[in-house]
């Protein structure tokens, strides 16, 4: 056979598919959107849209201006957790409402009560006058991994039941809540959020919540956050259990990071990361107990620290005025310090 015979065979790789790479490219394509729209069917029944009325001068995802001195209504997302009623939603959307309304899927608007908000992680619960709703899956946020799709459901604009999906593009992003106090540990993503898609759920493929959408940068493209769903899990159970959460601070922001091999091994330690210390409240329990910009918290109390999640489990009510040994990397020497949390104001 000549050459040219076997050039013009139509001979091709057993996996090439019948047009080609583009072959593949499209099927790869259709896995993905596959994937993305068993997602949404499976979560979106649990989704809702929040209507607040709040006093003027109080602060929503939305708020539209009713008249001098009137209340201003407001406008968010939640998603429903329990088939009895509790939702989560932001702090922001409902702190400080004096009606809230929650519009479900297949239409109904019903009426909602505040359980309790925690402004300190922007999350709240409302409880929705129902019965046998539908609830969602909440996944881990521990195992996300940069490059993950992730897929954003609310209502924004008051468009209701939108989906916009991207990638997770970072972990462990300190964020500044509407209080004043810094978020750690946040979910940075590239699906697209716009006002009134605040309290909506970040999902993975599997329709599994990892994160409550809080914020965007207005002034930016491809930045917007989300507070991880164990996060939300934790403080969702004690807003439930007593309308309110008492938590200790330390007072410092940081950030988790990897841990330079060489210590790990020197100093046999077990495990590949810490929290790095970027800032230091002044007057704070932090500071009176010597912790310093650039020290590197190993451990807290009796806990490895191998996220700034890992400390803030530690800081609960029962670590109140309780002594606990924070071991800290400083340069290349491990320093134990002696902190004191206290209790943060509500």
């Amino acid at each position: 056979m000549s050459t040219l015979a076997f050039l013009s065979s139509g001979s091709q790789p057993a996996d090439a598919g019948a047009n080609g790479p583009q072959d593949s490219d499209d099927r790869l394509l259709d896995a993905y959107s596959r994937a993305v729209t068993k997602a949404v069917e499976r979560v979106s029944p649990s989704v809702v849209a929040i209507e607040v009325k709040k006093a003027a001068g109080e602060n929503s995802g939305r708020q539209t201006a009713r008249g001098r001195g009137e209340e201003r209504a407001g406008a968010g997302s939640g998603f429903i957790v329990t088939p009895d009623g509790f939702a989560l939603t932001n702090s922001h959307v409902v702190h400080g409402a004096s009606e809230v309304r929650a519009m479900l899927t297949d239409g109904r608007r019903l009426a909602a009560r505040l359980v309790g908000d925690d402004p300190d992680t922007d999350l709240a619960v409302v409880r929705i006058d129902a019965r046998d709703l539908a609830p969602v899956e909440l996944g881990d946020s521990d195992a996300l991994r940069p490059g993950q799709v992730a897929i954003a459901l609310g209502c924004p604009l008051g468009f209701q039941f939108t989906v916009t999906t991207g990638v997770i593009s970072a972990l462990g992003r300190s964020l500044r809540a509407q209080n004043g106090r810094m978020m750690d540990a946040i979910i940075q993503t590239d699906a697209a959020l716009n006002p009134g898609n605040s309290g909506g759920p970040l999902v993975n493929t599997r329709g599994e919540v990892i994160g409550v959408n809080t914020a965007t940068i207005l002034s930016a493209q491809g930045l917007a956050f989300a507070v991880p769903v164990n996060t939300a899990r934790e403080v969702a159970a004690h807003l439930i259990n007593h309308g309110r959460i008492r938590r200790s601070f330390v007072g410092f922001g940081g950030q988790t990071v990897p841990l330079v091999r060489q210590v790990v091994r020197y100093y046999q330690l077990p495990q590949e990361s810490g929290v790095l210390v970027i800032a230091v409240e002044p007057g704070s329990p932090a500071e009176a107990a010597g912790l310093a910009e650039g020290d590197i918290i190993i451990r807290a109390g009796q806990h490895a620290a191998t996220s700034v999640e890992a400390i803030q489990r530690v800081l609960t009510q029962e670590t109140i005025g309780v002594s606990m040994p924070l071991v800290v990397l400083r340069g290349t020497e491990l320093v134990t310090l002696t902190a004191v949390p206290a209790e943060r104001a509500a």
